[in-house]
């Protein structure tokens, strides 16, 4: 199944000052080395085992320098691809190509390290029901592209701003006194279609949040053993609330978590710590 990235205007504009970063005085190599005339094509080939994602940003990039650039993809974002994978092929304006390189590879190799550290969290999950979701750890600017590629890596979105959601948090907590107290003026005072969620520290604190009703409570920074503890007594309560897991998470603790009964593990390493995956961008040179 394909799959494609909107292009609001706020990504639009993302793209405008990566190529200004890099083009803003021009391309001093290209421009002494080729004409305006020269055609090339160029191949994105994946050099290690990734999963691809961003490649229509790839494309607007190139396009932004030379809207005539054809361009063929040959998997689509979501894909896992093997070293020596061909993934896209562009054929153009040689200037436009090796100008926006660098541009496209940046974003490329970004996103699809995103989408390639939620694809190993995700099969660490397989076979379960617990899901597994991104946070607002984001890089300022790139937050729907880096949430578009963690849904390429097969996980799950939370929260895309603060407007999206109520979560109570262990600040929100201090300034009210109590985990009780800051469920009881939430639930007051916000909207009946936004579900209260509340972040806990310890198992009184959890008591107090499933006392007060709360229809997700997040679990920060538990121990596996106190997890256990945890989910006893909220297995206890009808309507059981829905239970997301933060804070320490691993690859190697995924599996005991879907095996307690946790229903999301949000893991703000997938955008904060992904690391970038090589992609190349290989020339070929075509007569002009």
């Amino acid at each position: 199944m394909a799959h494609s990235l909107v292009l609001t205007p706020a990504v639009t504009r993302l793209i405008e000052l990566a190529i200004e970063e890099d083009l803003g005085r021009g391309d001093a190599t290209t421009q002494a080395l080729v004409g305006p005339e020269a055609t090339a094509t160029a191949h994105l080939v994946a050099r290690q085992r990734l999963t691809v994602a961003g490649l229509d940003i790839a494309a607007a990039v190139f396009r932004r320098l030379d809207p005539s650039i054809a361009i063929e993809t040959h998997i689509a974002d979501g894909t896992e691809a093997q070293p020596g994978t061909r993934v896209a092929t562009y054929r153009g304006a040689a200037a436009a190509l090796l100008s926006g390189e660098r541009t496209a590879l940046n974003f490329l190799q970004r996103l699809s390290g995103v989408a390639t550290l939620t694809r190993a969290f995700v099969a660490a999950a397989q076979g379960t029901s617990l899901r597994i979701t991104d946070t607002r750890k984001t890089t300022p600017g790139f937050r729907l592209l880096e949430k578009y590629a963690v849904r390429m890596g097969g996980g799950s979105n939370h929260r895309f701003d603060l407007g999206s959601g109520v979560l109570i948090k262990d600040n929100h907590v201090a300034l009210a006194g109590s985990v009780s107290e800051a469920v009881r003026r939430t639930k007051g005072r916000v909207p009946h279609s936004l579900n209260v969620e509340v972040e806990v520290d310890n198992l009184a604190q959890l008591d107090e949040a499933l006392a007060a009703g709360v229809a997700i409570v997040l679990l920060d920074n538990f121990t596996d053993t106190d997890l256990g503890k945890a989910m006893a007594r909220i297995r206890a309560v009808k309507p059981r609330p829905l239970v997301e897991v933060s804070g320490g998470v691993t690859l190697a603790r995924i599996p005991e978590l879907a095996r307690l009964g946790v229903d999301l593990v949000s893991v703000g390493a997938l955008t904060h710590s992904a690391p970038a995956v090589d992609l190349a961008l290989d020339m070929e040179n075509q007569a002009a």
